[in-house]
């Protein structure tokens, strides 16, 4: 079932990755973003009201457990972590192709990976490294058919947000697997209502302090000179209500996935990366975006090396 749960999160993840970069072309960054947090709260606060005020959701997978101040810092430092990856990827995304974006956020499974050993103890055996060193090769052959949009990897500013984004993406994911496993395991044992309607919550708070300081005083290197993040004017767009619907679904998805006995965060990550073929697709055919060919082998080593992944880790 977990699997299966794993499988709708990516389908969900691709549609919100192709509204947000909808969104985000020729628009404010943090202005989306702030929306985007603002939205995803509206959606899930009224569960926390009626699970706090009523019994109507006691027994449903919609009920939001209470938990004490100890269960909330750990919900707030997920907030730090998630929103520290949204506003790197944010930025990135809006400055570079969706058919570059999606590939690089895509080698996500293998920080996983790489963090599940370092952190949990876990080996790597031979199919795994294979597919490491796949997700490696990929990167470098993207690197270099990039050079023909003039996007220089070791140098540009937004795919190296993007980079960011992802290791704290990954950060996140080995997180959440902590959140949500047993206590009897070594986890937290939050409850996975609790953590996405509070995270929602607390990162709507912090992208409404960072967009007062975006509005009276722009994020710079220095008083003067260029912005290190430049803003743009903000512009209303549909697309925005749908990136909160289509990640609050895709989350919702991925934390109950976590739930079921047997889940493996590994392979839970490895699949929802597979939004990548939605907003691949996307880039080509709605977004007319360049050298899809060559991005195609590129595309196609990530997917072939998470196969792998997915093969070791069985």
């Amino acid at each position: 079932m977990w699997l299966v749960l794993a499988f709708l999160s990516a389908l969900l993840l691709g549609f919100y990755d192709v509204f947000k970069k909808k969104a985000l072309e020729g628009n404010a960054v943090i202005s989306v973003l702030f929306l985007n947090t603002l939205f995803s709260t509206l959606i899930f606060m009224p569960f926390v009201g009626l699970s706090y005020m009523t019994t109507a959701l006691d027994g449903s997978i919609f009920h939001v457990a209470m938990g004490d101040w100890t269960a909330h810092k750990y919900i707030l430092l997920k907030s730090c972590i998630v929103l520290s990856s949204w506003i790197f990827g944010y930025f990135g995304m809006k400055h570079v192709p969706l058919t570059i974006y999606g590939p690089i956020n895509a080698t996500r499974p293998v920080m996983v990976l790489v963090g599940a050993l370092l952190v949990f103890g876990e080996s790597l055996n031979v199919w795994q490294w294979i597919g490491v060193l796949l997700a490696v090769a990929s990167f470098q052959l993207l690197s270099r058919s990039s050079r023909k949009e003039g996007i220089d990897f070791k140098h540009n500013r937004w795919i190296l947000c993007i980079v960011l984004a992802a290791c704290l993406g990954a950060v996140s994911g080995l997180y959440d697997k902590y959140l949500m496993a047993p206590k009897s395991d070594g986890g937290v044992g939050l409850d996975k209502m609790m953590v996405q309607s509070w995270y929602n919550f607390y990162q709507m708070l912090m992208m409404g302090v960072i967009l007062l300081m975006a509005v009276f005083k722009p994020f710079a290197r220095f008083r003067e000179g260029r912005p290190l993040f430049p803003q743009t004017a903000f512009r209303w767009k549909w697309s925005i209500v749908c990136i909160s619907l289509f990640l609050s679904a895709a989350d919702f998805v991925y934390f109950y996935s976590l739930s079921q006995d047997g889940a493996m965060i590994s392979i839970v990550s490895m699949v929802r990366r597979g939004s990548v073929i939605v907003s691949f697709l996307f880039g080509a055919i709605v977004f007319h975006e360049k050298n899809l060919k060559s991005k195609a082998v590129d595309l196609t080593l990530v997917l072939l090396g998470m196969i792998f992944l997915w093969i070791g880790s069985r």
